[in-house]
């Protein structure tokens, strides 16, 4: 079986207006987000299936034991419950799966990328109230726990094994050679998230040249949140032409080339070469 593929244009239009909407809401839903990302990318998710998916979020919150504890007790159930019994969890094999970067197929699945299965860690909690939050570690994503004088950190693609000493600093190192900065143990914003789980799929997409329809949808919905690189715009300008949308293409690279010219005339002068090379692949 290969990758999931796109809905039906009519379908992909209605998901993109309610991605842009949501991400426009003063107060972005992460869950709602993430399941229009694999609304995206998946024919076969429909409305049905977005609000299965969040019902099944409020099931698992409703296991969730009371704890009254501190940030630790609060790692340790959700390790115990979704790790633990649920078996959510992941492993290298995921990261070639696209359905690894969609919310509806690791709750089916039990298994995804560090971010998605965070994501699924993150919802759980919230709606048990936990103080939770997504760390947006380089590399590897993880959830946070408590105020920050009171921090746990937990990996959910390692079944949400409590991270202690060094832990952080040692997946940051492996993952991108990098020491770690205490700013890196932020907490995300919901709308960081949606970009890096889209960044994700759009990396998926770029090592498979035949695949510019996930490189697409990834990008334009990557357009609709409200802060995003101007460079984009050229990307799903490429990305138009490829698919032979030569007139939109150009049209974009048109646009593109206007924004650029304010800081680099040559470069805005070779993006207007590239929308006439576009148009003439017309005659």
């Amino acid at each position: 079986m290969g990758a999931p593929r796109p809905p039906e244009p009519e379908r992909a239009a209605e998901v993109r207006r309610r991605f842009g909407e949501e991400a426009r809401a003063e107060r972005p839903d992460l869950a709602a987000l993430c399941l229009l990302v694999g609304a995206a990318g998946d024919g076969t998710l429909d409305e049905a299936g977005e609000d299965a998916a969040q019902i099944e979020l409020d099931r698992l919150a409703g296991q969730v034991p009371f704890r009254p504890g501190g940030a630790a007790s609060w790692a340790e159930a959700l390790a115990e419950l979704l790790g633990g019994r649920h078996g959510f969890h992941g492993s290298p094999g995921d990261y070639g799966r696209l359905e690894s970067s969609f919310l509806h197929e690791v709750l089916r699945r039990r298994r995804g990328l560090p971010i998605l299965l965070s994501v699924v860690w993150m919802e759980v909690a919230r709606r048990a109230g936990a103080p939770v939050y997504g760390v947006a570690l380089p590399g590897h994503f993880v959830v946070g726990f408590g105020p920050p004088e009171e921090q746990v950190l937990a990996d959910p693609f390692n079944a949400g094994r409590v991270l202690t000493g060094g832990d952080a600093e040692l997946l940051v190192q492996g993952t991108t050679g990098a020491t770690l900065d205490p700013a890196m143990l932020e907490p995300a914003a919901p709308l960081d998230v949606v970009q890096r789980v889209l960044n994700n799929i759009r990396a998926w997409a770029a090592a498979r040249p035949e695949r510019t329809d996930v490189s697409l949808w990834a990008v334009e919905l990557s357009l609709l949140l409200p802060s995003h690189s101007a460079r984009l715009r050229h990307e799903h300008a490429q990305l138009l032409v490829r698919r032979g949308d030569y007139l939109r293409g150009a049209a974009e690279l048109d646009a593109y080339a206007d924004v650029v010219s304010a800081v680099d005339e040559p470069a805005a002068d070779r993006v207007r070469g590239q929308a006439r090379a576009a148009r003439a692949m017309l005659n």
